[in-house]
């Protein structure tokens, strides 16, 4: 496998669309970008993206969207509203749907660790 360029970019999530927001990123992510595009190996490309906080969400997503897990035991669904965990982190919806958007094999992992989310711009400062 060849080493890939390194490329960082930042992004503004300031109101912009959530789900339009993940497909840019998991592009760049993925490099898709790039001429030098192969499906089977990770180019290394770092995305930031500042003010996740102030994304938008397109329908009735902010009342109805529900995110669920289960903890393995009898009775143990969890259920998450999305303006709950919105409240609660910013970060954690803008990761999820990029996660969502990723090929589920063994790059996936690697792509979202060249992730970094920040809900502010103050937030990316520290």
């Amino acid at each position: 496998m060849a080493m890939k360029d390194h490329g960082h970019h930042v992004l503004d999530a300031r109101g912009m669309v959530l789900g339009r927001l993940a497909v840019t990123v998991a592009g760049l992510l993925r490099g898709k970008h790039k001429a030098s595009y192969e499906h089977n190996a990770a180019p290394h490309n770092a995305v930031t993206v500042l003010n996740c906080e102030h994304v938008r969400l397109s329908g009735s997503k902010a009342v109805g969207k529900v995110y669920y897990r289960h903890s393995g035991y009898p009775g143990g669904l969890r259920r998450t509203k999305l303006h709950d965990l919105r409240l609660r982190s910013p970060a954690t919806v803008l990761r999820a749907a990029v996660r969502g958007m990723l090929p589920r094999n063994r790059l996936r992992d690697g792509f979202m660790r060249m992730l970094r989310v920040h809900a502010n711009e103050g937030a990316a400062r520290r």
